[in-house]
């Protein structure tokens, strides 16, 4: 890279100064998900920082702005991805060495090595940007911001997807927030990319380019304060959410986790008297068939009669028929229990990729290859709600959300988040995890619930906005309201009919022409 001089007049920055640069660059984006500090700059710990994320990503724009070489383009690129998804998901590594025993050096090449596999897709972003640099500054930051959003798009769903810690998920509370229901995450992304590639070409840009920029952050903004919101209400539904906070290091053992998590949750169902409780992922650690006598048939005794309902985590499943990870749900007069099996399994915990089961072998974590669900299961229908289960990450996927609403009659009300986020310890990706399911409300104008063993277990309204909270690592119960809503966003009409791919198509549009009017650079 230091034998490539910059294209423009500007004076050659040593090689090490720019690989710090992109590298701070990275982890600065990292931090504009969930800021990781306690009340530093201004900002608490676990609140997104939507202007830290533009301002980063300004910073990679320049930089491939100032490149000679497409060579040197893919090598800032990667190495603002490989900083950026370290600093994302650095927490893996507690899952794979605290609780299951992989040898610190090893998890942490692991880390390493996701990380730089899925930066590549922005190495190629970056040399593309570089090779194909158009001659206008509008035009450059039109291509910036496509191939970003291709390399986002590509990240979340190819080779079964991990778009954790996605650049959109900055911002639920920022300037850009009113584009969520009209254009998803990665709409907002693509926005995103757009102001962020514009700020370093500020005052070469038109004044119809500074006007374009000024509407884009302003315009939402005063239209989401007075503009009246695409559902409407469907009542309210009272529920208590069950955390219980049960030691991920001995959740699934027999002689202590599993009778702890066993009688826990069993009191709290039997006691609640909301209209519905919930419980997380695997509440119940054991299948069915694998319960004391008569434990079964107690909790469906309690839901059998009365007004309230009940739906809770555990695998079903058997030898001969595989397993899967669910979720069932009691409610009077109802023959048979409603079931949600999951359907985006994680890769090496739920599902092994082919060639990787020497890798998953060499952990001690109870592995599985579950049976997937179907997209787009029906909703668990109770007084007058339509509830819509999704388990641990799959809120990451909102194109696979959005297709239950193909039928707007049986679109959900509220949707219901089941996880168990304790692999990850007491991390930053609790606040992340919080921060998905906060982007999907928006995205929907649907209210989340969220039942989880070790936290964030909250109400999420259908603006994004968190209106009731358990406090983290702790047993306890959180009862509430909960508003459900009808109706649909225009996010929620095109995605759950076309899936992604107008994004797809428009970003893939505007890299063609740039193609057709590019300006080789070496």
């Amino acid at each position: 890279m230091a034998s490539a001089a910059p294209s423009s007049s500007a004076p050659r920055w040593p090689a090490w100064l720019q690989v710090a640069t992109s590298l701070v660059a990275g982890l600065a984006h990292a931090a504009s998900i969930a800021w990781p500090f306690s009340d530093f700059l201004g900002q608490s710990a676990g609140q997104p920082v939507w202007w830290l994320q533009i301002l980063a990503l300004a910073v990679l724009a320049w930089q491939l702005g100032r490149c000679a070489h497409w060579r040197s383009g893919a090598l800032l690129g990667w190495l603002f991805a490989l900083a950026w998804l370290t600093g994302t998901f650095w927490w893996l590594f507690i899952s794979m060495h605290t609780y299951g025993g992989l040898p610190a050096v090893l998890a942490v090449l692991a880390v390493l090595a996701l990380a730089g596999a899925l930066g590549l897709y922005f190495a190629v972003a970056g040399a593309w940007m570089v090779r194909w640099r158009p001659g206008g500054a509008a035009a450059r930051s039109l291509l910036f911001a496509a191939l970003w959003t291709l390399a986002e798009l590509a990240r979340g769903h190819w080779l079964t997807g991990f778009g954790w810690g996605g650049s959109g998920y900055a911002h639920p509370d920022g300037l850009l927030a009113g584009y969520a229901p009209w254009l998803g995450v990665y709409g907002v992304g693509a926005l995103a990319a757009w102001l962020a590639a514009s700020l370093p070409q500020l005052l070469a840009c038109s004044p119809w380019q500074r006007l374009a920029m000024l509407a884009v952050l302003t315009v939402p903004a005063v239209a989401r304060m007075e503009a009246t919101p695409f559902t409407q209400s469907a009542g309210e539904l009272s529920v208590a959410l069950l955390q219980g906070n049960i030691p991920q290091d001995e959740k699934f053992q027999a002689g202590s986790g599993v009778p702890m998590a066993l009688q826990w949750y069993a009191q709290q169902l039997q006691s609640s008297q909301a209209a519905l409780v919930v419980a997380p992922e695997t509440a119940i650690p054991v299948l069915p068939q694998q319960l004391p006598e008569g434990y079964w048939e107690a909790l469906r005794a309690r839901f059998a009669t009365g007004d309230q309902a009940a739906m809770l985590g555990l695998p079903l499943g058997d030898y001969k028929q595989g397993y899967s990870n669910s979720m069932v749900a009691f409610k009077p007069g109802q023959a048979q229990f409603w079931r949600y099996d999951k359907h985006h399994l994680v890769p090496f915990g739920e599902f092994i990729p082919p060639m990787f089961r020497w890798f998953t072998e060499m952990m001690n974590i109870p592995l599985g290859d579950f049976n997937r669900g179907a997209v787009g299961q029906a909703s668990f229908e109770w007084q007058g709600q339509r509830l819509a289960a999704n388990i641990c990450y799959e809120d990451l996927y909102g194109n696979e959300l959005a297709a239950r609403f193909a039928e707007p009659a049986l679109a959900p009300t509220i949707f219901v988040n089941s996880s168990n986020i304790g692999w990850f310890g007491n991390t930053v990706a609790i606040d992340q995890h919080l921060g998905i399911s906060r982007f999907r409300a928006l995205e929907f104008e649907r209210p989340f619930v969220r039942a989880t063993n070790t936290g964030a277990t909250v109400v999420i309204d259908h603006r994004g906005q968190v209106t009731a909270a358990l406090p983290r690592h702790t047993q306890g119960v959180l009862r509430a309201q909960v508003e459900g809503r009808t109706g649909l966003t225009p996010f929620a009409w095109w995605a759950s009919r076309l899936g992604l791919w107008p994004l797809w198509l428009l970003a893939l549009g505007v890299v063609v022409v740039a193609w057709m009017k590019r300006r080789p650079s070496p």
